[in-house]
């Protein structure tokens, strides 16, 4: 349990504030880099089935890092971890703008994912802590700072690219950036973690409802995986969008995801979470086949929003979830789900490029529609969601 010392020594605002900022730093990296991968692909040359094939990399490193990840916050707490995997990420995105390479992307790419997952579980530990505080379900909002920072990140990278700016550069400013905001937030962090106990097992394989929460992420992850990797090329390449409007799909699809999370919790307080995850299957699934079915520019940016609201809510509320679990530790029941989840984020980008070289991107993104309509099948059929 958190000691009385830490919380009478700092209001639970400035905690919230603190592990809010931290949400903003990886979502802000993320999309920095997201928004510059149409550019990184024409600098090397790669294909679309060249370019599935480094992304690769990514989610391989983040999925390595999972195991890792729930040990070192049983063992260490989710503070140090925090502070470090934030100081790798950042510094990493500047090593795959440097990159001049398809191997040295790769590299970096997988640095980066390993240090991202390491942060992104941290920091949701940390979120379950504040929620402890505060006795209600604040993670969606979190999350929405995450979102609002990735937002802004795609806004930057929209303009980096109409000024003609190297991604090496874009990503060295937001490093500095970076380094500033950790140096002063780390004080305020929470220094211990809720719901620890030393005699729960760190290595334990998860309950039913624990694995229910993983399959749903798993889906939800493939669809943003999609987004997060592709909303530019499908707009240059099925589009054929000018270069200040490549990166309208994914600014528009951060900006939805952005503002619904800042509702999402009151939503699922008032409907229940098999509500929520229904009508966030239906409405990815939606603006999916919306921007397959009209591929012009306003339609697309239409489907693009859809996709945003619906997938918005699905993983916070699921990490929500999954922190309060009364089989293992939050950092360790976290990784358990994201481990199921993240196998999505790996299988997702590279499929979209495989499918894509056999037979077009509209395609691929129809495949990842009936991934979006699964997450709603799964939440309808789950027994331990409903209840």
């Amino acid at each position: 349990m958190l000691s009385s010392t830490s919380v009478q020594n700092q209001p639970r605002r400035v905690h919230r504030l603190a592990v809010g900022c931290f949400f903003s730093l990886q979502g802000l990296s993320f999309a920095s880099w997201g928004s510059r991968i149409p550019t990184i692909q024409q600098q090397m040359g790669l294909s679309e089935t060249a370019l599935g094939g480094v992304l690769l990399a990514l989610p391989l490193g983040l999925l390595l890092s999972l195991p890792l990840a729930g040990w070192m916050i049983a063992k260490v707490g989710s503070r140090s971890v925090l502070l470090a995997a934030g100081v790798l990420y950042c510094a990493t995105l500047v090593a795959i703008g440097y990159a001049t390479s398809p191997l040295q992307l790769v590299m970096a790419l997988f640095v980066f994912g390993f240090g991202g997952n390491l942060m992104n579980i941290s920091v949701n530990t940390q979120g379950v802590g504040v929620e402890a505080l505060y006795q209600k379900s604040i993670m969606a909002s979190f999350h929405g700072l995450w979102s609002l920072a990735g937002f802004t990140g795609a806004a930057i990278g929209t303009l980096m690219i109409g000024e003609g700016v190297s991604p090496f550069h874009h990503f060295l400013l937001i490093m500095a950036l970076s380094i500033v905001a950790i140096a002063l937030a780390s004080r305020f962090v929470l220094r211990e973690d809720v719901n620890t106990d030393a005699d729960k097992p760190i290595f334990v394989m998860p309950d039913k409802s624990l694995i229910d929460l993983g399959v749903i992420c798993f889906f939800a992850m493939i669809c943003e995986g999609a987004m997060f990797d592709w909303s530019g090329v499908y707009f240059k390449k099925v589009l054929g969008a000018e270069n200040a409007w490549i990166g309208a799909g994914y600014t528009a699809f951060m900006c939805t995801m952005a503002g619904t999370r800042f509702v999402a919790d009151w939503f699922t307080s008032r409907f229940g979470l098999q509500r929520i995850l229904q009508a966030s299957g239906v409405l990815t699934a939606s603006g999916l086949l919306i921007a397959v079915l009209l591929p012009h520019l306003y339609t697309a940016i239409v489907g693009f929003l859809l996709v945003g609201a619906g997938i918005s809510a699905v993983v916070p509320l699921l990490y929500s979830a999954a922190g309060k679990s009364k089989v293992m530790s939050p950092g360790v029941a976290l990784a358990a789900v994201s481990t199921i989840g993240f196998f999505g984020f790996l299988i997702g980008p590279p499929l979209i490029g495989f499918i894509a070289g056999a037979t077009s991107l509209r395609i691929s993104f129809t495949v990842i529609a009936v991934m979006g309509l699964s997450i709603a099948v799964v939440a309808t059929r789950s027994k331990s969601i409903a209840s």
